[in-house]
């Protein structure tokens, strides 16, 4: 989705491109229903199981420093595109070197403005590495306090993989302005549940707490 200008919010994706990146519409369609008119969600609130099929596609980032972001939590499908491990890695460790300037300003954007980022990226061809299109989509996150913004993302390939690592070039960014239409009297409830599917990794000195005292759900870590 895009914002028109005129307080309507329009699709950001034609029906192709939705039919083809269908996480990235649902990972976007998600972030949109769980900010419910305010400038953004908080990342306690993400929940992984309301992600569904998109899960694997989808990872969590944190803003370290300008234009920098490290990957926190990740699904499958990174870890496939790379070839390894990707939790601790910069987002520019998926761009080819004369695109990692561009995309840290987009991520500085994201986090600042803030807004949405719609990217249209193209994996890098060569021996074993077949055509590769794919999509980016980057969304910002409170973090009530609790230390770095963190953004919500989902990279979304179409087509063989091939010979990893694979790194891509960007064709288009497009930016969408977040419009805040409704302020909460209060914050917005907690939910208290188990750990689901991936979490960030614990601090040394983290107790469980009791489930009385769990104010959030927390997303759980898949370690592969």
């Amino acid at each position: 989705m895009r914002h028109a200008g005129n307080g309507n919010v329009v699709a950001l994706f034609d029906g192709a491109a939705s039919l083809k990146y269908q996480a990235i519409g649902q990972v976007d369609a998600y972030w949109e229903a769980l900010r419910a008119g305010r400038i953004m969600p908080d990342r306690a609130e993400v929940d992984p199981r309301g992600l569904g099929s998109a899960l694997e596609y989808t990872f969590l980032l944190e803003h370290v420093a300008p234009g920098i972001g490290r990957v926190r939590i990740s699904g499958m499908h990174l870890r496939d595109i790379l070839g390894m491990e990707v939790r601790g890695m910069p987002l520019t460790a998926f761009f080819v070197p004369d695109a990692r300037d561009r995309i840290s300003r987009v991520l500085e954007s994201v986090v600042t403005t803030p807004q949405v980022a719609d990217i249209s990226i193209a994996g890098e061809r060569g021996i074993g590495k077949p055509v590769l299109p794919a999509r980016l989509l980057l969304a910002p996150l409170a973090n009530s306090g609790r230390g770095s913004p963190r953004v919500l993302a989902c990279l979304e390939s179409r087509g063989d993989i091939g010979r990893a690592p694979r790194r891509f070039t960007i064709e288009q960014v497009q930016l969408r302005r977040i419009v805040e239409t409704k302020r909460p009297d209060a914050e917005v409830s907690a939910k208290t549940a188990e750990p689901v599917e991936f979490a960030e990794p614990k601090p040394e000195s983290y107790v469980t707490p009791q489930p009385s005292e769990r104010p959030y759900l927390r997303l759980v870590r898949t370690d592969g």
